[in-house]
């Protein structure tokens, strides 16, 4: 089950990828359901998906 979790938090951030409050929203969600290891997989992920989007690295704090 915990990497369905891990699958659907990256769907739901591909999604409200649009506006950065919600995304920072939607990230601080994850980071209470997910494992320790997926959130380390998670802010590899989000290295590479925001590399052309510099717009929600402000986020990046929640999850470190």
């Amino acid at each position: 089950m915990p990497r369905a979790i891990y699958e659907y938090t990256k769907t739901v951030l591909k999604k409200v990828s649009f506006d950065a409050e919600l995304f920072c929203k939607e990230l601080t969600k994850a980071v209470k359901l997910l494992l320790p290891f997926e959130i380390e997989e998670l802010r590899l992920w989000l290295l590479r998906f925001t590399a052309n989007k510099p717009e929600l690295t402000v986020c990046f704090n929640v999850i470190t």
